[in-house]
């Protein structure tokens, strides 16, 4: 005879999964504002970038251009062998001086 499922049991497990994977990615997107050096910004400051640069995402070719910078940014940064747990004065240094447009 089968065991009868625990339904319970597995919601709870997989509610637990989901909790541990949005704290992870609230981790990391912190991780992602030290490594560019947005750290720098004020919150406002940061949070008006961000506002506007959703407002500017409709527009698909202004979209592809940031996610092909942000895809060069995290290829320098896998050649250097940096994680984003290990930021750099480097790469700070860059992002907020606006250089780094894709060039290593």
């Amino acid at each position: 005879m089968r065991k009868p499922r625990d339904i319970d049991a597995e919601l709870r497990a997989l509610q637990d999964k989901a909790k541990t994977l949005k704290a992870r990615k609230v981790v990391q997107l912190g991780e992602m504002v030290i490594a560019t050096g947005a750290d720098a910004l004020d919150p406002e400051t940061l949070a008006g970038i961000l506002l506007e640069a959703l407002d500017g995402a409709k527009q698909s070719e202004t979209k592809e251009g940031w996610r092909q910078r942000g895809a060069a940014f995290f290829q320098r940064r896998a050649r250097t062998g940096k994680s984003l747990r290990q930021p750099s004065g480097d790469d700070t240094s860059a992002a907020t001086s606006g250089g780094g447009h894709g060039s290593p």
